[in-house]
């Protein structure tokens, strides 16, 4: 087998969101990141609006209803001196009060590993 990097998925099953539980405040979204992850997408399978945050605290995203943000930080960096997501950072989701929200938010991630 050829030397370089696997990418593997993380389990969608622990990184999801139900929006019914949705209080207009910030909200764990899954756990920690494992490991240090070049690509991550979000997906609002809601009928809101919602934010992402990196620190619980800050609105640094805002994916519409049925909408994704698809985060590639190595697409132009190559593997060497790419761009990841810190290991250990806690993502957290924001929508509006709950009362007809419908539909949950996912984060999709992927994590690299060498192939010894």
């Amino acid at each position: 087998m050829a030397n370089g990097l696997r990418i593997f998925p993380d389990s969608i099953e622990e990184r999801q969101r139900d929006s019914a539980g949705f209080n207009g405040t910030y909200q764990v979204l899954g756990g920690p990141l494992l490991y240090a992850s070049p690509l991550m997408k979000f997906v609002n399978n809601s009928n809101v609006d919602v934010f992402i945050s990196w620190n619980g605290v800050d609105d640094h995203d805002i994916i519409p209803a049925g909408g994704f943000a698809l985060y590639d930080f190595c697409s132009d960096a190559g593997t060497i001196r790419g761009l990841f997501a810190a290991k250990g950072i806690q993502f957290w989701v924001k929508g509006t009060a709950a009362g007809t929200n419908a539909g949950s938010v996912y984060q999709v991630v992927f994590y690299t590993s060498e192939d010894l």
